[in-house]
Formats: structure tokens, C-alpha cells, sequence
């Protein structure tokens, strides 16, 4: 019996170890996420875009350059592309 316990009590140890692991890996990979999230914010701060402004700006962009590829095909003289 007594070594029944031994074993139910290694179980939890084994068990608490690993769970503490498991928290040591998440808080480094949030740590790292947050970095992350900084350096791009950062980024979109230097492009002179706010995260709330961001899809609008992609949007814009998207367009533009849908125009401009347009503009450059209409360029392009047609018997060229026959």
C-alpha cells in the first residue's frame, strides 16, 4: 500500500514537472509573440498606418496596384500582344 502512494505521489510530481515546463515554454513563446507584435506595430508606426486603419490601407493599396498593372498593360501597343 505504502508503495502504491510512493508511486500515486511520483505520478503527481512527474505530472507537476511537466506541467510547469509546459508554462516556462508559453510564457517564453508569449514573450516572444509580444516582441513580435511590437516590432510591427513599430513598423506600421514608421509607415505612418495604425493598426485600426490597416485593412482600409491594404484595401488602397490592392486598388492601386490593380490600376497601375492596368495603366501598364494599356501601354503595352497591341500588336505586341497578339
Amino acid at each position: 500500500m505504502a508503495l502504491e502512494y510512493e508511486k500515486k505521489i511520483s505520478q503527481i510530481k512527474e505530472n507537476l514537472d511537466k506541467a510547469k515546463n509546459m508554462r516556462i515554454r508559453a510564457e517564453a513563446r508569449l514573450e516572444q509573440l509580444n516582441k513580435q507584435k511590437e516590432e510591427i506595430l513599430g513598423e506600421l508606426k514608421e509607415l505612418g498606418v495604425s493598426p485600426e486603419e490597416l485593412e482600409g490601407e491594404i484595401s488602397r493599396l490592392k486598388s492601386e496596384i490593380e490600376d497601375l498593372i492596368d495603366k501598364a498593360e494599356k501601354l503595352i501597343p497591341e500588336e505586341l500582344i497578339k
